[in-house]
């Protein structure tokens, strides 16, 4: 891999991880259409581990509430009748179908999902749902509950295919249960840390190993790309947060329905290899 892939695929990462657009595609299309190759699912799920740092330090006060509450309920009745309380088991319950899907399909996520055709057909198919979801849904409710946990849990599970989107899967599935934009959001920034922490820890091993994938990055260029997709990252959450307190996720419909039909185009004329 060369240093500039590393820099542009770690922007890229940043820009994307938390937009409903899917980051895992992005990081897969840009690779491979400006670069000739695919960077692979281990260094994207490396590079993630940046954009999921920048959500703890950004939610660290909520985060350290909900653990700190999970700790007390263990021992404490009135602790688990705590909002905090109920938060924390919410992100446990939550992040289980992802972690058994993705240890049970973890050589498809590597090989076979990573088809562009593949990746085309679900921009487009997901982008429609979440423009369903954000037109017609009520998003009246603020509060979660475990239905929302549940639901949320099994969309992100979707996201271990490229193009399904962690971020759009988890906010559609949350904007048909009735939640409003900003409650949608934030649980799925929240929902994404276990998850993406446990895949990018895993995926360490494979990258550091040179011989693993024929373009594996090198430490300093995982390291570096890892740091700038943290400090994109980082202000996308920021941008995000304020956007949906007053927008819809229109732009963002829009946006994955073009990209789906442009890569549908290039791959049918075969400007861009499928695998």
């Amino acid at each position: 891999m060369s240093w500039l892939q590393a820099l542009v695929l770690g922007l890229v990462q940043g820009l994307t991880e938390f937009l409903p657009i899917s980051s895992s595609a992005h990081v897969r299309i840009v690779s491979t259409l400006f670069f000739g190759n695919d960077a692979g699912a281990s260094f994207t799920a490396v590079i993630q581990l940046g954009t999921e740092v920048a959500v703890l330090i950004y939610f660290a006060k909520d985060i350290g509430n909900f653990i700190a509450a999970w700790f007390r309920g263990l021992f404490s009745k009135a602790a688990r009748k705590t909002e905090d309380y109920r938060m924390a088991w919410y992100v446990i319950i939550g992040s289980i179908p992802i972690s058994v899907l993705g240890y049970l399909f973890k050589d498809e996520i590597r090989s076979s999902f990573r088809n562009l055709w593949i990746t085309a057909t679900v921009l487009v198919v997901f982008g429609l749902l979440l423009g369903l979801a954000d037109h017609f849904a009520q998003h009246l409710r603020s509060r979660l509950k475990l239905t929302d946990a549940i639901g949320m849990g099994l969309a992100q599970a979707l996201a271990l295919i490229p193009g399904v989107s962690r971020s759009g899967g988890t906010l559609t599935a949350g904007l048909f249960l009735g939640l409003d934009r900003a409650a949608a959001a934030r649980y799925s920034f929240l929902l994404a840390l276990p998850a993406v922490f446990g895949a990018g820890i895993f995926s360490i091993p494979d990258v550091l190993d040179r011989g693993a994938e024929p373009n594996a990055a090198s430490v300093p260029q995982m390291i570096v790309a890892t740091v700038i997709a943290f400090a994109v990252g980082y202000a996308t959450i920021a941008w995000l947060l304020r956007y949906v307190s007053k927008h819809s996720y229109s732009a963002f419909v829009w946006y994955r329905l073009m990209l789906g039909i442009v890569l549908m185009g290039l791959l049918s004329m075969g400007l861009l290899s499928p695998t």
